[in-house]
C-alpha cells in the first residue's frame, strides 16, 4: 500500500513544485519591471520605454528643483548620468500613478536607487506623499548626510524656496 501511494504522490509533488517555480518570476515581476532609459525630463522625472510603450516616470518620495530654479540643471544632469546606459529597474509602492497619469516609481540601476542618491547628493528633498512612503526614512537619512557633508544645495544651507514653494509662486501660464 505504501508503494502504491508513493507512485501517485510523487507526480503530484513534482507538479506542485513545478507550478510554484513557474509562478515565482510572475510574482517578482508584479513588484517591479525592467525598462530602457530614454532621458531625464528634470531631476525627479524620467522618460523610459517599457514593453514598447513610452512612460513618464515620477520618482517617489523626492522633490527636485524646478525648471529655472537654482540647482534644477544639476539635478537633471545627475539623473541623466545616473541612468545613462539604458537598463533600469522600476519598483512600485501602493499607488502606481499620480493625478497627472505619470507612473510613480523607485528607480534602480545596479542595485542603487536614484531617488535616494539624488537626495544624498543634495539635489532633491524628501517628501512624504501617502500612501507611497516605504522608503521615506531612507530618504530622510540621505538628507541628513547631504546636509552634514554640505553637498549640492546644502553647501549654501539649502534652497531659497522648496520646489513646492517654487511651483506655487511660479505658475505656468
Amino acid at each position: 500500500m505504501c508503494r502504491r501511494n508513493s507512485l501517485f504522490t510523487r507526480p503530484l509533488v513534482i507538479a506542485c513544485v513545478l507550478a510554484c517555480v513557474c509562478l515565482l518570476p510572475a510574482r517578482a515581476g508584479a513588484d517591479g519591471i525592467d525598462v530602457r532609459f530614454l532621458r531625464a525630463l528634470d531631476g525627479d522625472s524620467l522618460r523610459v520605454e517599457a514593453r514598447g510603450e513610452v512612460l513618464e516616470i515620477r520618482l517617489i518620495g523626492v522633490d527636485a528643483p524646478e525648471y529655472r530654479q537654482e540647482y534644477s540643471r544639476k539635478a537633471k544632469d545627475f539623473s541623466q548620468r545616473f541612468c545613462q546606459g539604458g537598463a533600469l529597474r522600476l519598483e512600485f509602492d501602493k499607488d502606481r500613478h499620480d493625478r497627472y497619469g505619470r507612473t510613480l516609481a523607485y528607480v534602480f540601476v545596479d542595485g542603487r536607487m536614484l531617488n535616494e542618491d539624488l537626495v544624498r547628493a543634495g539635489l532633491a528633498v524628501p517628501i512624504r506623499v501617502k500612501p507611497n512612503t516605504r522608503h521615506y526614512n531612507r530618504f530622510k537619512e540621505a538628507e541628513k548626510e547631504a546636509r552634514r557633508e554640505r553637498r549640492g544645495f546644502w553647501i549654501k544651507g539649502g534652497l531659497d524656496m522648496t520646489p513646492g514653494q517654487w511651483r506655487r509662486t511660479h505658475r505656468r501660464k
